[in-house]
């Protein structure tokens, strides 16, 4: 078990995927009440994968973002939301031009509470029709998390004129920033 699967009272950990993860690890260290973001690999068959193993499709992982965060200040609700405006719930094993399994959408849920708010959120969304198409995110127990490569970690901050983080990540960054203001991070003085 890793030591991020024990939440103390004050953290809870909420495990997403959609996508490349420097998406989703962009986004959500943003945002308010998330203390941590770490990207990593979940829900494959080969213990502690590499990225050329999940890159190359076969090892069953997802990219995956584990977030802790303070449920006094940002509920597993509110994180589930974000998720679901930032990516495309409704393309198979897909993000853009990022094609394969390792690319799907899913919530790895850590509690039968997480899988109970992740049904409800996603019945919801799905009811409004804030998508065209039918969504295909998987709600899915956790399993084991592997930290991906240190490079990985915090990639947009580190390599924010890298082309892939212009015309993928920073326009999703953007959009959540448009759309979630009242739930950013304050900015340090």
């Amino acid at each position: 078990m890793n030591e991020q699967d024990s939440p103390s009272p004050a953290h809870e950990i909420a495990t997403l995927a959609g996508g490349c993860f420097w998406c989703l690890e962009a986004v959500c260290d943003q945002l308010r009440g998330v203390h941590s973001v770490t990207s990593g690999y979940m829900g494959g068959r080969l213990a502690n994968p590499s990225y050329e193993d999940v890159c190359a499709g076969d090892s069953g992982h997802a990219e995956v973002v584990q977030i802790g965060f303070d449920p006094a200040e940002i509920s597993y609700r509110d994180l589930l939301e974000v998720f679901f405006v930032i990516h495309d719930p409704t393309t198979l094993n897909r993000q853009g031009n990022d094609v394969g399994t390792q690319y799907r959408s899913a919530i790895f849920y850590h509690s039968p509470e997480q899988k109970s708010i992740a049904e409800v959120v996603l019945a919801r969304i799905a009811e409004a029709g804030l998508w065209r198409g039918t969504i295909v995110t998987e709600i899915v127990p956790a399993s084991a998390f592997w930290p991906a490569e240190d490079y990985h970690q915090k990639y947009f901050a580190h390599n924010p004129r890298q082309p892939y983080c212009m015309a993928v990540v920073e326009p999703k960054v953007a959009k959540f920033r448009k759309h979630f203001q009242d739930r950013l991070k304050k900015q340090e003085a």
